[in-house]
């Protein structure tokens, strides 16, 4: 699973920069330019390190300062935009680990999955043998039935042969 580090720290700066000193423009021009080198930093990542089935086809983008974490988050639509066009998810340091932890969860889940779906598959093969067996027997038990039947015919015409000798 990629996970790459990034910090746009000029675009940051500038933003930060910009709040300090009021200037509302500036503060805009600022969030353009840092949500661009993000969406730019998400195509390189997407670009780079995802290859499926080699990798899972998505990449996690950490961004190492909360604040930056938090810029990004305001930006209406960028999270669904970067999930959806470049499959990255954004992460900051108070949600890397419970995301880490939940993709943790998820593939050990997958995984008992596909073991389970693997006991159904030799469960239904065994199934398979079994009504195979009671076939057999099936068989088996006309065929004992029969010789049983031969047997209790000529037992009973055995009394005939007894009385045919003594003659």
């Amino acid at each position: 699973m990629p996970i790459d580090s990034k910090f746009p720290i000029e675009n940051y700066e500038r933003l930060l920069s910009a709040y300090d000193d009021g200037d509302s423009v500036t503060v805009e021009l600022s969030r353009k330019a840092l949500i661009k080198s993000i969406e730019s930093f998400a195509k390189d990542i997407s670009t780079k390190y995802l290859d499926p089935p080699h990798t899972t086809d998505f990449a996690i983008m950490f961004l190492p300062v909360e604040g930056l974490y938090a810029e990004v988050l305001r930006e209406p639509g960028i999270v669904e935009t970067l999930q959806n066009k470049y499959k990255i998810t954004v992460t900051g340091p108070t949600t890397l680990s419970a995301l880490l932890n939940s993709l943790n969860m998820g593939f050990r889940t997958l995984a008992v999955q596909k073991k389970s779906s693997e006991v159904w598959k030799v469960l239904e093969a065994v199934k398979t043998e079994f009504v195979k067996f009671e076939e057999y027997l099936d068989k088996v038990h006309k065929h004992m039935s029969t010789a049983a039947n031969s047997i209790d015919t000529l037992k009973n015409t055995k009394g005939c042969w007894d009385i045919g000798y003594r003659r």
